[in-house]
């Protein structure tokens, strides 16, 4: 008989392998590939600290060179922009254009998960996140790999007053759409009573 552990990393896969089936389905259709859609995912999500190619390299744990051509097609399509950065200009950063957001919202690649979540109580849900956030957490910090959680559970993260945030690593003042992004520079809050 299976452990426990083995059968959650067997249908944590599964799910994986009709995720990417679905998005290399949907992205023919584009005439583009898996990790071009996997780059627009990302962007669509992270916070201008981390809208970097050194981020998604980290996020989606690609080469440079994979990531370096990822990003050409996807300028050329005009499905993304690149600017240097303006306070150091060897920063390049990227952002999505209004096509790149147009083409994440005709995918919808989360319709499917919405629909199949549904049917389920909101309470196995839950328990279900927070079982997967412990292994996923666990799996990066034994393999020492950024968490690239969302801004507004980082330790860092302090709020000035209602829609009013600063990051105490960053030193720069945040709006209320930023701190629900996810950050490269994510850090979990330390446990009460730890040192």
């Amino acid at each position: 008989m299976k452990s426990q552990a083995l059968t959650l990393f067997d249908l944590v896969e599964r799910l994986s392998l009709l995720t990417r089936a679905g998005l290399r389905q949907a992205g023919a259709a584009q005439g583009l590939q898996p990790v071009h859609l996997h780059v627009l995912f990302y962007l669509n999500q992270a916070n201008r600290f981390s809208n970097t190619p050194l981020a998604i390299t980290d996020y989606l744990g690609l080469t440079k060179g994979t990531v370096s051509q990822t990003i050409l097609v996807l300028a050329r399509r005009r499905l993304l922009s690149r600017y240097a950065d303006p306070q150091d200009g060897r920063v390049v950063r990227l952002v999505l254009t209004e096509a790149g957001g147009a083409l994440l919202n005709t995918l919808n690649s989360a319709g499917a998960w919405r629909e199949a979540v549904r049917t389920a109580s909101p309470a196995r849900v839950t328990s279900a996140m927070v079982v997967l956030r412990q292994v996923l957490t666990q799996v990066q910090s034994q393999s020492g790999k950024r968490s690239f959680g969302v801004c507004s559970t980082c330790r860092h993260n302090q709020r000035l007053g209602p829609r009013s945030y600063f990051c105490g690593l960053m030193q720069e003042k945040l709006s209320s759409p930023e701190v629900r992004r996810i950050c490269r520079e994510h850090a979990a809050p330390v446990a009460a009573g730890a040192i």
